[in-house]
């Protein structure tokens, strides 16, 4: 997100204050040029290359390669990676080498893009990290050491981890609650040794926060009424001027005022220095889209750094130009004594008493959707393609044209994490954009899901052949669905057919349970609820076929059939605790009590632990304004800012109930008034009917519910609430991307307290008394809260508008009229039995099976079914992360791979095909669980037999670029007297396939097999 905001809040703050006291020793100030490139936000990636981002890098390298003191930090991929593969000439590519090995340029990060940190999933980030950190490495040798996150609305404790898993010295963030900053601030707190992970001692990072000037250089000087520092001007689009002139150019350095301009930038260091440890202050020299003129820019700064390094001992400061690797080893040589933070977060983010960021946590929803499902896709769809490639491709798949699909999807579901993208807070444009670019690489990847599936479905000539993704005509169907979880799968898929009379049966010809009803979302159509089991990393075959009922002796019974009871609206009132006319809905883990004389949930019985918990839901909407003369601020794509409490958005509710043999349907629609046509709002809640053990186990132990909220009314921020009878205290638990929980008691505020008691929920959240859990899991990120006790309320969707100009100019009003289909899954029990099953349930709903729904040819109805590979299966507390074949063509020998690149192998070489990367995860903290959080040692020969056979095993860095034998991070010296961040793991046999993986721990290997 763009300065704009917060340069209302700079002008605001006196510059030019003396500071109350400052560092004895004499101030070195490290100017840091950059430039804050956004992925998307208020213009698409092409309209950014065109006005500005290309002119970027030309002109940088240009001026670096002028001045040898000159210095520039480069940060996200994507721009860099379009210019050097598209525009870049063989001169300038010379020159970035150039430049990277003289330590003028630097790249920081080194990421696709800058991800947010409170709504993308820890499995994406990793991907969008390995992808640009991929590039970098194979492109140039170079592996980043330090982080710039200084836009991100928030820091999650799980990036620490993940940067230190990486191989970073240093981390850098920027936005935290402005009330925390300012008291860090005040007791020189900026800077610490973070560890991230309550489990993962050994993995600290030296973490640095900016200022409150953030990652702008100030603008405003006394001496002009033009802003200070920004010679270059303010980009325009949609193309630079022909003339070079740009609006809000700073007034040029010269004689006359370069003794201003030096007692304007020196004031502002000493003020800064006051606030941190040491006389090393970073002085960031950049904001957002700058540097596309580097030339006067550096034209600027050089004479004035010049004149200030002349008066050096009277002013008291000197400057230099640097990288950020500049200034965080002269702060590491100091060996100063640094305190240490433990796991919690720096969520929600507050800029002002009123400006809580934490409306982004749900908008555009559908985008955190489509993104979401985007990023299981593209896992399940790497392992079916390494499943194919190994022991042997046997079939007619192009691996180079499949690897092109998996990429191009790698692209766009990264290019979606960044911080004003998933967020929701891009404009319309750029979110078009994002859902073409997912659009298109999901395509790709189903299309080569598709090929690898029919080569062993059909002959050979048909393996190419496109199967359609729906079709309601009278023919058979065939199904396959591919489990990309490593472990056997026990659940429910749904088709969509045009018959109501259908047959299932599997590969073997045996009839499979089945339940068809009418379809939810189109009705003219039938869902079809089919009961699977598949192994790991397996796919299952099925054969769908309608018919006109049972016949005698048939081996293929259709569908059970299910009967539909209907419930007339009932008048929205103030809900009896104990109602009078009950209905039981039942199954093996659950009894689900529904009053009827309301219509609505009242309880859930834990049949388990045999305890009843009250449990009502009904959705109510935070109205907001829209005009910035009544004098509030206003909710937008960032913030959430509510009148008052939430209220009712419904008058009247109906209720259907579909019962069936294999799952029963409870169907609430909620209308806004007893005589609307239409409703709102609706919850599906599903039931199955499994047995509680076994694989069954998580498929018995939910509650799965689908919502349906929109089109809202403008200016309203809809909610679904669920009270309960269990005393939390008004407690919350959320997690951080999916990696680990964050407690959250409710904080009282002067102002603003609803919303800043908001917080992200990626994948799960629970509250909980002294004997019973209640779990929700997410396919995508919601804000959720707890205003009372016993309340957990998930914001669904957000439609809003409002007068201020900075929104409009910028079309980020978020008029969003979509619906939304979000789902949530509920677990209810005992704590050791809802630990044991909330992190496997995750990520069954983040990992559902993939389904693959085409026409039944004939020879296929009479083959065997497809060919199977062995299953890949691991313990429950491990979590196949990813296996893929990444494709990068460079030596894992470091030695060897830079004498590669000296001998001028940069070409774009073949793809590597024969290197698999694997990462395995263990989803449990220490303590956490007597039996699942124990170290779990795996054999990865046995693990990975089904592939071949394992010839080399080489641990790597969470992004594959270091052998970990050889990656040594700093030494930071703390007040508990122990040196964090040393170390990335503790010491491990090379190269040995027998590997134990502890609590939290993420580890990366090559795998080699052996070639047939």
């Amino acid at each position: 997100m763009g300065p704009l905001r917060w340069l209302l809040l700079l002008l605001q703050l006196q510059l030019l204050q003396a500071p109350e006291a400052g560092p004895a020793a004499p101030i070195r100030a490290f100017v840091v040029p950059h430039s804050h490139m956004d992925v998307g936000w208020v213009y698409t990636v092409e309209e950014s290359m065109r006005a500005y981002a290309a002119n970027v890098y030309t002109s940088v390298v240009k001026e670096l390669t002028l001045g040898k003191q000159r210095r520039f930090i480069a940060v996200e991929q994507e721009f860099f990676r379009l210019w050097w593969d598209g525009i870049a000439s063989e001169q300038q590519k010379h020159q970035v080498r150039q430049l990277l090995d003289e330590g003028r340029l630097e790249f920081v990060l080194g990421g696709q893009v800058m991800h947010d940190e409170a709504v993308t999933h820890i499995d994406d980030q990793i991907l969008q990290l390995t992808e640009g950190h991929g590039f970098l490495y194979e492109t140039f040798g170079v592996r980043p050491r330090f982080s710039w996150h200084v836009d991100p609305f928030g820091a999650s404790a799980t990036t620490p981890t993940l940067f230190a898993l990486a191989g970073f010295n240093a981390h850098l963030i920027s936005r935290i609650d402005y009330n925390l900053k300012n008291a860090m601030q005040e007791a020189q707190g900026l800077q610490f040794l973070w560890q991230g992970s309550p489990s993962l001692a050994a993995q600290q990072i030296f973490t640095h926060v900016m200022d409150q000037y953030s990652y702008c250089t100030p603008s405003h000087i006394p001496f002009s009424n033009r802003s200070g520092f920004y010679w270059n001007g303010v980009a325009v689009f949609p193309n630079p001027p022909p003339k070079g002139v740009y609006p809000n150019m700073s007034e040029p350095v010269t004689p006359a005022n370069i003794r201003l301009y030096a007692e304007a930038l020196v004031t502002n260091v000493k003020l800064r220095a006051a606030w941190f440890q040491t006389p090393h202050v970073l002085w960031p020299w950049g904001c957002d889209k700058q540097f596309f003129n580097a030339s006067v820019q550096f034209a600027n700064m050089d004479p004035l750094l010049a004149h200030i390094n002349s008066r050096a001992a009277e002013l008291g400061v000197s400057v230099q130009y640097a990288t950020l690797g500049d200034y965080f080893r002269a702060l590491h040589a100091l060996n100063v004594t640094w305190s240490v933070r433990d796991h919690r977060d720096f969520l929600p983010y507050s800029s002002e008493p009123l400006q809580a960021w934490t409306g982004f946590y749900t908008s555009r929803s559908a985008l955190k959707g489509l993104a979401r499902h985007a990023g299981a896709l593209l896992y399940a769809g790497e392992s079916l393609f390494t499943r194919y490639m190994w022991p042997a491709p046997l079939g007619t798949l192009d691996p180079a044209w499949a690897l092109q699909q998996l990429q191009q999807l790698r692209w766009a579901v990264s290019e979606v994490q960044h911080h004003d993208a998933i967020t929701g807070t891009e404009s319309p444009k750029v979110r078009d954009m994002y859902e073409e670019h997912l659009a298109a690489g999901m395509l790709g990847v189903r299309k080569v899901m598709a090929a690898i599936i029919l080569d062993r479905l059909r002959p050979a000539e048909q393996a190419r052949q496109a199967a359609p993704a729906v079709d309601s005509g009278p023919a058979g169907r065939s199904a396959v669905v591919y489990n990309p979880l490593a472990w056997t799968v026990t659940t429910i898929f749904t088709l969509t057919v045009g018959f109501p009379r259908v047959s299932v049966t599997d590969e073997s010809g045996l009839p499979v349970p089945a339940q068809i009803q009418n379809s939810t979302a189109i009705p003219s159509m039938y869902d079809l609820h089919i009961l699977t089991t598949i192994p790991g990393l397996s796919f299952r075959h099925y054969s769908i076929k309608p018919t006109s009922g049972v016949q005698k002796g048939s081996r293929e019974p259709a569908a059970t059939v299910t009967r539909t009871l209907h419930f007339g609206r009932k008048l929205r009132r103030h809900a009896s605790h104990r109602g009078k006319h009950l209905l039981h809905i039942v199954n093996d883990c659950y009894t689900v009590l529904l009053n009827q004389d309301t219509n609505l949930m009242q309880s859930i019985q834990d049949r388990q632990s045999n305890r009843t918990v009250r449990v009502t839901q009904e959705f109510l909407e935070y109205h907001v304004n829209d005009d910035l003369t009544q004098g509030q601020l206003l909710s937008d794509n960032y913030m959430f800012t509510p009148k008052e409490a939430a209220v009712p958005a419904w008058k009247a509710v109906g209720m259907e109930v579909v019962v069936g043999k294999l799952q029963t349907e409870i169907r609430q629609y909620f209308y806004r008034n007893m005589a609307a046509q239409d409703y709102t709002y609706a919850i599906f809640t599903r039931l199955a009917h499994v047995p509680r053990g076994g694989d069954g186990e998580l498929l018995c132990h939910r509650i799965e519910q689908e919502y349906r909220a929109g089109p809202l009314e403008l200016n309203r921020e809809a909610i679904v609430r669920t009270s309960t009878d269990l005393d939390s205290q008004r407690v919350i638990y959320s997690d951080n991307n999916g990696y680990q929980m964050q407690r959250r008691p409710y904080q009282a505020y002067a102002e603003n307290s609803i919303a800043r008691n908001y917080y992200p929920m990626v994948q799960s959240a629970f509250i909980q008394d002294s004997r019973s859990r209640l779990v929700l899991l997410s396919e995508r990120a919601h804000g959720i809260s707890s205003q009372r006790t016993g309340q957990v309320e998930v914001m669904l969707h957000r439609r809003l508008w409002n007068n201020f100009y900075w929104d409009l100019n910028y079309n980020l009003t978020l008029n969003d009229t979509s619906v939304v289909r979000p789902v949530i899954w509920l677990l209810l029990g005992s704590w050791p039995v809802t630990t044991a099953l909330r992190q496997r349930s995750a990520l069954a709903l983040q990992h559902r099976p993939i389904v693959l729904f085409g026409e039944l040819a004939a020879t296929a109805r009479k083959s065997p079914g497809p060919q199977q590979q062995e299953a890949v299966t691991l313990p429950p507390n491990l979590h196949l992360q990813i296996l893929s074949i990444p494709g990068w063509n460079y030596s894992s020998e470091h030695t060897e791979h830079m004498q590669n690149l000296k001998k001028g192998h940069r070409g774009k070489a073949q793809a590597d095909l024969r290197r698999v990367l694997l990462r395995l995860h263990h989803l449990y903290e220490t303590g956490e669980d007597p039996v699942l959080s124990r170290p779990v040692t795996v054999n990865l020969k046995a693990l990975l037999h089904g592939l071949g056979s394992v010839v080399a095993v080489k641990e790597r860095s969470l992004t594959g670029t270091w052998d970990v034998s050889k990656l040594h991070r700093w030494s930071w010296r703390t007040k508990t007297g122990h040196h964090g961040g040393s170390h990335t793991s503790p010491l491990r046999p090379s190269g040995n396939p027998i590997v134990t993986i502890h609590p939290k721990e993420i580890r990366t290997f090559f795998i080699h097999f052996q070639q047939q």
